[in-house]
């Protein structure tokens, strides 16, 4: 394990497609939010696109048209090239023709100070898993809560 790596927070990704190129740019707001307050670090961002006639084209941020790119002016990022062109062709094989997408990796800075004292206690992950909050929600209905 590097040094850097001990210092990370859980990291995920999320790939989030805009049928019909529908993308306005609704969920930078919430994205710069998360950023400014700490609860996530932007490691790599990347827009996704095919055309009607199937053909994808990959875009990083610096990339992105000016329309588009005006709704991520304010929020910070590392761009740090994480994601592959394996996944990039992955992310492109789930998308209808005229639609685009996209694909985040962020680190969960909040639970870094917790993951650096369990890895300080030596410990075994036995089980992790996201549960939809949906599921919750609905659990919590049927149970009264």
């Amino acid at each position: 394990m590097t040094e850097n790596s001990a210092q990370l927070g859980p990291v995920d990704f999320a790939l989030v497609a805009f049928p019909g190129n529908r993308f306005k740019g609704e969920i930078v707001p919430a994205l710069k939010e998360l950023v400014d307050n700490g609860t996530i670090r932007i490691l790599d961002l990347v827009f996704v696109e095919k055309d009607d006639e199937g053909a994808v084209l990959a875009l990083e941020l610096s990339e992105v048209d000016e329309a588009t790119l005006g709704a991520f002016d304010d929020l910070d990022g590392e761009g740090s090239e994480l994601l592959s062109d394996g996944d990039l062709e992955l992310a492109a094989e789930s998308l209808e023709p005229g639609s685009s997408a996209l694909l985040v990796v962020w680190e969960n800075t909040w639970a870094s100070r917790m993951v650096h004292a369990l890895r300080n206690a030596d410990f075994r992950l036995l089980a992790h898993e996201r549960i939809p909050a949906d599921a919750v929600a609905s659990a919590m209905n049927a149970g009264g809560s």
